[in-house]
């Protein structure tokens, strides 16, 4: 009987959660949900010295924004908690001394100092990396050398140890990745890892086998950076004799520009965020602006990371976190890393903006528009959201694409205006201002007529038209449909700029 899917995102509280983080725990919900199988959160908090006040909580407003929602964990509750990895370091002492009994570990009584010394010692005898590893063991202070009495009067006399993994010698680890396929490693290129320490504090690697293990974690998937560590998890499992999850290690994802892995120092080089939200440091102040404030859709930014690494095979773009749950699978992500794209990123937005509901659009929106002083019934914001929305890069920019609706236009592109207004048609927009006067039904459709109706009567034409209309009503050529935006706008405010319009015009020819 096959196991259910269950999957898991870790992340450490040491600071802010990067977007690649967000991403892992993107294709870690995509995975379970396309199998019906349950998504966790789990905070990996041994290293105490790195914790960052905040970082917790800012996993969860990260994932809560981003609509993952985890089936169990921190915050959310379940039945294989604790999911914090502090709260469980009881647990792992049992798990330690389980392997010391098998021979798969040993105690370790090397200082600090001691182990920085042996290592400059051997870095001027010619190894630039020296290991703990089977060679090495036999010259340090450990209990694979140390006599019996000797192990247990350091032990009781409560002198600081570790307890090390004993990597075996001249062995191929090997397993299989579900986007690498067969992967390798040689034991005499690993060294003993530590898997606890004398407080009772496990190392990342015991309490992930660990607990991976206790919470029925079925598929692993996380960023490629801990490829080297799964050899010593192969062995964990195996010394444990343990079921082993499926292994999935995920691309990098690459700064825009020249090599290496996309980092918080790229964002502020090239100006774009790097974190789903705004974080401050806490311990330097220093202030991060996230996808979030900079005016970002969360389904847009969850659109953009799937297809760092992953692609549909199809050449659809877009996709609804349900649709992406539908159509994910790990074998469509690819091996080599994934190339930011700002640009692109921003294209996103610009869609999923473009193809929200004027509804929503007005309920997003609201605070801003009245952030800057702008106030209208709902039926006009419903109406200035449709027509701007298309232009609408960020949230932030409806309502300043929509000022002309809320106050006189600032500034008028007064090169065409010069250019497409001619003296001899000024008798000609006399009568269109005084025909638009007498429209009673100013509908954009009646708006419309008329003005063709106008360019027939006087053969005119759209060139010589709508550009002083346009320019006159907005200040600019682009824009959305001018009849459309008149119609929002009212009779009264269409005749007065219209008509302040055509005066400039004729200024500027003099």
């Amino acid at each position: 009987m096959s196991r259910k899917i269950r999957t898991r995102f870790a992340p450490s509280p040491t600071g802010p959660l990067h977007m690649g983080g967000v991403r892992t725990a993107l294709y870690c919900y995509l995975f379970a949900k396309k199998n019906n199988g349950d998504f966790i959160l789990r905070v990996e908090d041994t290293d105490q010295t790195r914790f960052v006040k905040g970082a917790e909580e800012y996993i969860i407003e990260t994932l809560q924004w981003c609509g993952i929602k985890p089936n169990e964990g921190l915050s959310y509750g379940g039945d294989f908690g604790p999911y914090r990895q502090s709260e469980r370091k009881d647990i792992y002492a049992k798990y330690a001394m389980d392997l010391l009994e098998k021979g798969d570990a040993y105690y370790a009584f090397d200082t600090p100092e001691e182990l920085s010394a042996w290592r400059d010692n051997m870095k001027g005898q010619g190894n630039p990396s020296p290991k703990y590893d089977p060679i090495t063991r036999q010259y340090l202070k450990n209990s694979l050398h140390l006599s019996e009495d000797e192990v247990s009067r350091r032990l009781k006399a409560g002198e600081p140890w570790v307890i090390r993994y004993k990597m075996p010698r001249n062995e191929e680890v090997k397993f299989e990745d579900e986007i690498r396929g067969i992967v390798s490693f040689q034991t005499n290129q690993l060294d003993d890892k530590v898997l606890l320490k004398s407080d009772g504090m496990p190392t990342y690697h015991l309490a992930n086998v660990v607990d991976d293990h206790l919470m029925e974690i079925t598929h692993v998937i996380r960023g490629e950076e801990w490829l080297p560590s799964t050899p010593l998890h192969v062995l964990l499992y195996r010394s444990f004799e343990w079921q082993m999850p499926s292994f999935a290690h995920l691309p990098l994802i690459l700064k825009p520009d020249g090599k290496g892995k996309l980092s918080k120092r790229d964002g502020d080089r090239l100006g774009f965020p790097v974190f789903p939200l705004n974080w401050k440091d806490p311990s330097s102040g220093e202030a991060s602006i996230g996808y979030k404030e900079r005016g970002f859709l969360p389904d847009a930014f969850i659109n953009m990371l799937a297809f760092l690494g992953w692609n549909p095979g199809t050449e659809q773009e877009l996709f609804s976190l349900d649709k992406l749950i539908h159509t994910f699978s790990i074998e469509r992500v690819g091996k080599s890393g994934a190339r930011f794209d700002f640009e692109k990123t921003k294209w996103f937005n610009q869609q999923y903006i473009k193809n929200k509901s004027n509804e929503e659009l007005v309920q997003l929106t609201a605070a801003l528009f009245e952030k800057d002083g702008y106030q209208a019934d709902q039926d006009t914001l419903l109406n200035i959201c449709e027509l701007v929305k298309e232009r609408a890069t960020f949230l932030h920019e409806i309502p300043s694409l929509a000022y002309y609706f809320f106050e006189e236009v600032k500034e008028y592109d007064e090169k065409n205006l010069r250019k497409k207004w001619k003296n001899e048609n000024s008798d000609a927009f006399k009568q269109l201002l005084s025909s638009l006067s007498d429209l009673e039904d100013f509908k954009s459709e009646a708006i419309e007529k008329l003005v063709k109706d106008f360019m027939e009567k006087f053969s005119l034409g759209f060139g010589q038209v709508l550009p002083i209309l346009r320019i006159s009503i907005t200040g600019t050529m682009q824009g959305p449909p001018i009849f459309a935006v008149m119609q929002v706008l009212g009779k009264t405010n269409c005749l007065n700029r219209l008509q302040k319009g055509v005066t400039l015009a004729k200024e500027l020819q003099a």
